[in-house]
Parts: C-alpha cells; structure tokens; sequence
C-alpha cells in the first residue's frame, strides 16, 4: 500500500490546499492529512476545528482515484510522523521560488533524518498560486470577500471568528 503524508497547518484549509490533496489522491493508496501543532504560530483555529474543516473538506474527494485520506493532528517532527503513520513519501505544493527555499531545506533536513522516505513536490494550479492561508485570514479579517480561496463553509467559519 503507498502512504503519502501531505503536512501543514491549514489555517484554514485553502483551495489550494483541496487541489494538492485531490491530485496527491492520484499517487497514493492511502493520503494522510497531517495537522501541524505548531507551537511557534498561533494558529486562528483551534486543533479540532482545523482537523473539523479538514474533514469536511476531504469527505467524498477521494472518490475517483479509490484513496483513504484520513485526517491526523501530530506535534512531534514530520519524519517521526511519517514514520508513525506509515508513509514512504511527503508531499508538498509549491506555489513560489520563495516556497522552494524553505521546502529544499526542509528535504535535506528530512533525507538526512530518513533517506528512505521521498518527498514529492506539485506545483499549485496556476489559478490557486497566490493562495496563502495567511493572506485569506487577513483578507477576512478586513472585511474582504475570500469566496474565491476557500469553500463556503470554511468562508463562514472565516466570516464568524472575525465578526
């Protein structure tokens, strides 16, 4: 069975976010959603509602390509967390130059740390690049329509936590 690890915060989860998932479905048996804890951030979602909308998110996305996509929160190094859940592969998308800096780094880092796990990189859809969760939650925060990065319901999460 191929297991594939696709990590991040998701806060919120974007439409850019649905699009690797539904195109990483295409590669694995299995795709697990891994939700960081990261204690360095402060996320405007709670764990649970993250994992919550996620869920939601992924209901019914696999259907096509016959994958499982479970949703699991972790806090511990994403090598240990693939290791965990059994994936030989990360996936990653890649929106920017700037996004490969950090994901080449974070590669090296994870080779050295467990060469037998990949890391596979997808680029964004041309039309969902510029999506970053940070830019939506300031967009929403400021009163701005984000209908076009992100599903109505995570839309009306955004608009509740910010009215």
């Amino acid at each position: 069975m191929r297991i594939g690890l696709y990590p991040g915060t998701f806060d919120p989860v974007t439409l850019g976010h649905i699009d690797i998932i539904t195109r990483a479905c295409a590669l694995v048996d299995r795709l697990v959603i891994g939700v960081a804890i990261n204690r360095d951030k402060s996320p405007l979602f709670s764990l649970e509602e993250r994992v919550e909308m996620l869920e939601a998110e992924c209901a019914g996305l696999s259907a096509g390509h016959g994958t499982e996509i479970v949703v699991y929160p972790f806090e511990n190094l994403l090598i240990d967390c693939a290791r965990d859940v059994g994936a030989t592969m990360i996936v990653r998308g890649l929106r920017a130059v700037t996004d490969f800096e950090y994901e080449f780094q974070m590669v090296g880092m994870n080779r050295a740390l467990d060469a037998s796990i990949e890391t596979v990189f997808l680029m964004a859809d041309a039309r969902r690049q510029a999506i970053a969760s940070k830019l939506v939650k300031e967009i929403a925060r400021l009163g701005g329509d984000v209908s076009s990065f992100v599903t109505p319901p995570v839309r009306e999460k955004l608009v509740a936590k910010f009215a």
